[in-house]
């Protein structure tokens, strides 16, 4: 019997980006799905079936399956033979064990209380509010301090994201003229272990939340650097280490309206010591209707914590209530910038 040829109407533009959006969310969610189940960390042993998988991640086999099979298409495993399974190379970042990983970065940012709290992103374009706190009844910090589990994935991408943007970082500034640098939200000291390792002259302070300064004083990569690296516990509403000749704060002043922007940025101020700088590291705003990651990181800032991403002159603007002057901006990929401010 023929087959029968049925002409159809071709998708316009608009409509093909709709369903490549589709797709992409069902991407995305299977992604989740597999490095929530730690799929890759089972597969870097070796193939395996579906259903040693299966006994492995306590799932349901015929419904891993599927999974698999749609994984296969967006090219993070390959079915060998039928029903048995590979890992590959482009799978390799969801291991938990390699440097690159991004298993912890695709379980918060593909799921879990990101999916949850975008999918009040109306609640926030209408009001103005946090989606999350929509969402969840409290701000996404306090949300983090109640749920180890779930802040300790958040910490760990962003671990991971510094430890990918320190070469960059490293490359991009020049480090000679300090002797002591503050990581101002500095977590778990990754970034700063890095710049301290290449520049032996330096020493360095990170400065976090004590619950997450308790955790770095016993897993810190800053740990080995014979002492150079201290750590300091506190609220950097309240204050920041004083005494430092450069000041670093990576992914800080977007999580915060201007005024409280304003507020830390003061404090760094009055603790800066003569001839000092303060380096930000964020995006920048393009202009122009391009896509653009800072426009779209812009977004979850709004649903996630009720910051911002800003272009330079609102960082200079930022910059100016806070007793500092914009001094050059530096770029790095993904649209992020060292932003750096000498103070007036």
């Amino acid at each position: 019997m023929a087959t029968q040829v049925i002409e159809t109407q071709t998708l316009t533009g608009g409509q093909a980006a709709i369903v490549e959006m589709m797709t992409n969310l069902w991407t995305s969610r299977a992604v989740h799905a597999a490095a929530k189940l730690g799929i890759a960390d089972v597969l870097a042993e070796g193939s395996k079936t579906t259903e040693e998988l299966a006994a492995r991640t306590g799932t349901h086999e015929p419904s891993l399956y599927r999974l698999l099979r749609a994984l296969s298409g967006a090219g993070f495993v390959h079915q060998s033979e039928p029903g048995r399974f590979e890992l590959t190379a482009f799978g390799e970042v969801l291991r938990s064990d390699v440097p690159g990983s991004m298993r912890a970065t695709a379980i918060t940012e593909l799921g879990d209380e990101h999916y949850e709290a975008w999918g009040s992103l109306v609640h926030s374009i209408r009001t103005g509010g946090m989606a999350f706190e929509h969402r969840y009844g409290m701000p996404v910090w306090e949300f983090y301090r109640r749920n180890p589990e779930e802040a300790a994935n958040f910490n760990r991408t962003m671990a991971d994201f510094s430890a990918r943007f320190a070469p960059a970082i490293l490359m991009g500034y020049d480090f000679a003229r300090f002797k002591n640098v503050v990581d101002v939200g500095g977590g778990n000291g990754t970034l700063l272990a890095g710049i301290l390792a290449d520049w032996p002259h330096l020493r360095g302070t990170v400065m976090d939340q004590p619950r997450v300064i308790e955790q770095a004083r016993h897993t810190s990569p800053a740990l080995a650097l014979n002492g150079r690296c201290t750590f300091a516990g506190g609220d950097f509403f309240e204050s920041v280490p004083a005494g430092g000749d450069l000041y670093m704060l990576k992914w800080i002043i977007h999580d915060w309206d201007d005024e409280r922007s304003v507020t830390i940025l003061r404090n760094i101020r009055k603790g800066i010591a003569p001839g000092g700088r303060v380096t930000l590291i964020e995006t920048i705003v393009p202009s122009g209707e391009q896509r653009s990651f800072a426009n779209l990181f812009d977004l979850n800032m709004l649903v996630m914590t009720g910051g911002r991403e800003r272009d330079e002159k609102e960082f200079g603007e930022l910059f100016a209530r806070a007793g500092f002057r914009l001094a050059r901006t530096i770029p790095l990929a993904l649209e992020m910038h060292i932003i750096e401010g000498e103070p007036v």
